[in-house]
């Protein structure tokens, strides 16, 4: 009898990071984007945010984006209801939650079918223990900078706070990353990162990205 190699049962890691780019919502801009195929497009339906598509969003352009570009709602403190409208609306397979959404809550989405990346703000004080109820009830963590605004304040946090990380939800790494950042990313010992999430540092304006700016990240995670 053959034996069978112990790597056989272990997790295999990704050999590459997945890239999500978020804040989008100009047609144009949405079509050259995915002509470069990143993992994932993201779209804000919170109103307070600068890059707030709701209003702008054709629903049947974002319905037949190509498949291979999952599309991302991100939302706010959302009711379950609006959710669950605005994702059937524009066919969206992912949600991301960057307010005070309950482990209850994201496991509700989770059941429905879709993937569910829950947003934490993170600064030197953080205490990866709070993430413990959410264990088991979301795809992906996406780690932010904690500032004014849910998301897209354009500045990093301390990454040394990942090494405390103990937890076996994989998570996404956001807050103001740039281009100049994908070395230190990629040479990161944390077992657990799966992908970044790039905004407004590869913006012209607000909801507008510099294409072959995102071209040049994308081009350094694959």
């Amino acid at each position: 009898m053959t034996a069978i190699p112990v790597s056989t049962f272990l997790k295999t890691e990704p050999t590459t990071l997945q890239v999500k780019v978020c804040g989008m919502r100009e047609p144009e801009n949405i079509g050259a984007l995915v002509a470069l195929q990143p993992d994932y497009i993201g779209f804000i339906f919170y109103r307070k945010s600068a890059r707030y598509a709701g209003e702008k969003l054709n629903p049947e352009y974002i319905k037949h984006l190509p498949a291979t570009v999952q599309k991302v709602g991100v939302f706010v403190d959302e009711s379950l209801e609006n959710i669950r409208t605005l994702t059937k609306k524009f066919c969206l397979q992912a949600v991301q939650l960057h307010g005070h959404e309950t482990p209850e809550f994201c496991s509700q989405l989770k059941q429905a079918g879709f993937l569910v990346l829950k947003a934490f703000a993170l600064d030197d004080a953080f205490d990866f223990k709070i993430l413990e109820p959410y264990e088991g009830t979301c795809d992906y963590y996406l780690f932010d900078t904690k500032g004014q605004q849910h998301g897209g304040n354009g500045i990093t946090f301390n990454w040394d706070i990942l090494e405390q990380y103990h937890l076996n939800t994989p998570f996404f790494l956001s807050g103001g990353l740039d281009l100049e950042h994908a070395p230190a990313i990629k040479a990161g010992r944390w077992p657990q990162l799966r992908g970044i999430d790039i905004n407004s540092r590869f913006e012209l304006e607000p909801g507008l990205k510099n294409i072959s700016k995102v071209k040049k990240m994308l081009k350094a995670f694959r």
